[in-house]
């Protein structure tokens, strides 16, 4: 072997190593490719689950987040172990609140509907309810069908809008966006996952810019957060959903 042809190898095995550091800085979030301006997005908030163990409200607020966006719901039956604690104790806070319900696609979009109302109330300055559509299980490698998905997720929208009186946001992960949401479902305020890069050009209204964050007041087994950002100006906020 040619001393020109090891040195090749040895350049190639070094760029290789120094892509999969690249990467496992990039995954733990020490390095953030999606990093949105405060100067061009000054509305940031969070959202929360159970695997944020206990949570001080208070304490995000104090971080520079205007909004939090709690799980409530899953399915047609789920309730999530946390929600009526977080509702409570965000609600005391100057943040503003919303919750969300995980989309199933093995529960028809009105039992899922019944199911969010029954368990979220309705009070002045929340946030629309979201719709989370994303893939689990089986379903990361064989999405179901859109053609059964996007009658279910229509019922559950008309639903939410009728009883809360504002269309739901739904949140999705470009692959959901895609395959269920960017053809059927304009009507609705998209929430985009984009954590490793900028939202594709489309009318996203909150941007999911990275579920690495690590913040004081909050004590569970995930030690990540996730951060967004509203596209808007804290007047445009304020007057969300308008």
């Amino acid at each position: 072997m040619s001393r020109l042809v090891r040195r090749l190898i040895l350049a190639a095995a070094a760029l290789a190593l120094c892509a999969a550091i690249f990467a496992g800085l990039v995954w733990k979030g020490v390095i953030r490719l999606s990093h949105p301006s405060r100067e061009a997005y000054p509305i940031c908030g969070a959202d929360v689950s159970h695997y944020q163990g206990d949570i001080d409200f208070a304490a995000l607020a104090r971080q520079d987040l205007s909004f939090v966006f709690i799980k409530a719901t899953e399915g047609a039956s789920h309730v999530d172990d946390r929600y009526a604690e977080n509702l409570s104790n965000a609600l005391d806070t100057s943040l503003r609140v919303g919750c969300y319900h995980f989309f199933s696609y093995d529960s028809t979009g009105a039992d899922q509907a019944a199911h969010f109302i029954e368990q979220v109330p309705v009070w002045d300055g929340m946030l629309p309810p979201v719709i989370d559509v994303e893939f689990y299980g089986d379903y990361f490698s064989n999405p179901a069908d859109p053609d059964a998905v996007k009658p279910q997720l229509r019922a559950m929208v008309d639903a939410l809008e009728a009883h809360y009186g504002v269309k739901p946001i739904l949140y999705c992960t470009q692959k959901a966006w895609r395959l269920y949401i960017r053809e059927d479902f304009s009507d609705c305020d998209l929430w985009i996952r984009s954590v490793y890069f900028a939202p594709p050009d489309t009318d996203w209204t909150f941007w999911q810019y990275t579920d690495r964050a690590e913040l004081d007041g909050y004590d569970g087994a995930e030690k990540y957060i996730d951060l967004n950002v509203f596209r808007g100006d804290a007047n445009a906020f304020a007057q969300y959903p308008g």
